[in-house]
């Protein structure tokens, strides 16, 4: 499993919507619980939807600076494999949050240029996981990319201690470049697979799928059959 290439659909919002990521093979699904977000979930529907994916995928969980109280209601609800902490949360908030719910933790960094890696071993050093998202806009109300990309060679060539992930501004017409640009071992997407802010499309949903999965497998031709197929 470790070296699957991982596939995380994020804010999901409706049974119709969870079962067409399930069922074009998405090995996470992300729930967000933010209430500033259109995807932000309530904790009734969270107990929905968790049963719902069951056993089908890894369930996570996106907060933003949540505080235990919030985070207890949350894992209650939706029993989350992962804990996606989407914040400005320190390393020593990621070691308490760990520490204390027992749960794996991806954390996201926000990336404008060279020197935002420049925390990534303090983060790799108490988290599970990582997520390089956009920086948020100077006039944003809510943390993450919301649907723009950053420089992607700005991760060419780096080599990280901790599994990672790519967010921020993929769709189904830039996946393939982001993932061949990045060697991502795995990719985010949320907004890149919506009609409208919030509104999933299954059909989106699941044409990035098939395009991400065959970037990845460009990943492991030879170069030369690449360029071949290319």
């Amino acid at each position: 499993m470790a070296d699957r290439f991982l596939i995380k659909i994020c804010g999901l919002s409706t049974p119709a919507t969870l079962n067409a990521a399930l069922e074009a093979g998405a090995d996470m699904v992300g729930f967000v619980f933010f209430p500033p977000s259109p995807r932000n979930i309530d904790l009734d529907l969270a107990r929905q939807l968790s049963e719902i994916a069951a056993e089908r995928a890894q369930t996570v969980a996106l907060v933003v600076d949540a505080d235990d109280a919030f985070l207890t209601s949350v894992t209650q609800a939706l029993r989350p494999k992962i804990l996606q902490l989407h914040g400005k949360e320190s390393p020593q908030r990621v070691a308490e949050i760990r520490a204390r719910f027992g749960l794996p933790v991806m954390k996201a960094l926000g990336v404008s240029g060279p020197e935002d890696f420049a925390t990534v071993a303090a983060y790799e050093a108490v988290c599970d996981r990582l997520l390089f998202d956009a920086k948020p806009p100077k006039d944003a109300t809510r943390p993450g990319g919301n649907g723009l990309a950053f420089d992607w060679s700005l991760l060419a060539g780096r080599q990280f201690n901790k599994p990672w992930m790519l967010s921020g501004g993929l769709t189904i017409d830039s996946v393939e470049e982001a993932v061949l640009a990045t060697r991502a071992p795995g990719i985010d997407v949320s907004s890149g697979v919506e009609s409208a802010p919030g509104v999933k499309d299954p059909a989106l949903i699941t044409t990035f799928m098939s395009r991400a999965r065959a970037a990845a497998g460009k990943l492991a031709e030879p170069l030369g059959s690449q360029a071949k197929s290319a």
